[in-house]
């Protein structure tokens, strides 16, 4: 006990460090910092306190299961450019030869964060810490849209998009749409966007780039979307405005839930959002570190508390849900009544490791998918051979009727 209370004042002694250092750097900076600051914190008490959930181990000698039943792909993503050191914050899967992603550009760029070379090496494998982390002075606005092909390389750069964005928080195939157009939740425009799977059309947007609101017609950081199958969608909205938002297949208002607080369906940072079988809406209050049920209505079921920083959702088809603890850099199982089955993951910047998992998505091979935002890449996990069934994830499910 004496050992685990030294190592929380050591967090806490880091943690005062770092707070003295936002006085003397911007307000961008400040929450960049201190929520890194944070974050990693959490990291180390994490290590030093949670009591640890018996897993099924991969049957190999010396092993911490750090990937669980997977095994990274090392340098999967390619991004061919010289330097690659922006946040990725969503993913989406349209087949395995055809991934989307979105990242921040350089805005969100975290000081020390990794660099990635054109074939996926990291050039900066150990972080040089300074005394005060400096910003990237004139932050670039770029490739704020790709597609990867089954190699982690880039085949498409939606760039002629990027004065259209200011910073895309999430990618969305719509799973019911036969054309399998693709929605960007671009949460600081303040904006949802709709494209044909070409990216040659804007289809359709919601909201007003750079106008924040409250009404019908107007979102404040937006984070994430789900499809129903009558084309009719729900709108995390988010991070400010702390509501969900229903809208009709064409995107007309039909209604919404939701109020700042931590009471029963109220909210802190809305951040994702998933429906089951039963049309049981899961929502992620990142903020108030749990998981919220509703009706589609928005009418409160019930809660799952004490779930550190819920970022994402993957529903499945054997009626399980996995889901991402960014501050926790784990990803997690639960069954449909809370109970939690089986986790892995890590803190560090080694390939398998975490930085802030965002977004979690698989493939039709089984394959999966990590964005993590301040290690500025996608990892991709493929399944170890004779890996446990019951903690690969599985199918992802769809909502038909």
């Amino acid at each position: 006990m004496k050992k685990k209370a030294l190592h929380a004042q050591i967090a806490i002694n880091i943690t005062a460090r770092y707070l003295g250092i936002l006085a003397i750097i911007n307000k961008r900076s400040c929450i960049q910092v201190l929520f890194k600051t944070f974050s990693n914190c959490v990291a180390v008490l994490l290590a030093f306190t949670l009591p640890a959930i018996a897993q099924t181990n991969i049957n190999e000698k010396g092993s911490l299961d750090i990937t669980g039943p997977y095994r990274v792909v090392e340098n999967w993503f390619k991004p061919g450019i010289e330097q690659w050191n922006q946040p990725i914050t969503g993913v989406a899967i349209d087949n395995p030869s055809r991934v989307f992603v979105v990242s921040t550009g350089q805005q969100l760029t975290e000081p020390g964060s990794l660099i990635i070379g054109p074939d996926g090496a990291t050039l900066n494998v150990v972080k040089h810490f300074t005394p005060v982390p400096v910003p990237i002075a004139h932050p670039t606005h770029e490739h704020l849209i790709l597609v990867l092909n089954a190699d982690g390389k880039v085949v498409e750069d939606w760039s002629q998009w990027n004065n259209e964005l200011m910073l895309p928080h999430s990618v969305i195939i719509n799973p019911h749409d036969p054309e399998r157009h693709v929605w960007v939740v671009d949460r600081e425009g303040d904006q949802i966007l709709e494209f044909t799977n070409d990216g040659k059309k804007l289809v359709l947007r919601i909201g007003e780039k750079g106008i924040a609101g409250t009404d019908h017609n107007h979102f404040n950081w937006p984070s994430s979307m789900l499809f129903m199958p009558d084309g009719a969608f729900y709108v995390t909205d988010g991070y400010n405005n702390t509501r969900v938002v229903k809208f009709d297949k064409n995107g007309k208002y039909l209604m919404e839930w939701g109020t700042k607080g931590d009471k029963p369906g109220q909210f802190n940072l809305v951040h994702d959002i998933a429906v089951d079988s039963q049309h049981r809406i899961y929502v992620a209050d990142r903020g108030n570190n749990r998981v919220q049920i509703f009706s589609e209505t928005g009418k409160f079921i019930d809660q799952w508390p004490n779930i550190l920083n819920p970022s994402h959702f993957l529903m499945m088809r054997d009626g399980t849900l996995w889901l991402i603890s960014g501050a926790g850099n784990r990803i997690a199982k639960f069954d449909l009544s809370g109970k939690l089955i089986t986790y892995w993951g890590t803190f560090g910047r080694e390939a398998g490791n975490f930085n802030d998992p965002h977004t979690i998505d698989v493939d039709s091979a089984g394959n999966l998918y990590i964005v993590e935002v301040f290690n500025n890449r996608l990892e991709k996990f493929v399944p170890r051979e004779g890996a446990d069934k019951s903690r690969l994830v599985g199918e992802k499910f769809i909502l038909t009727k």
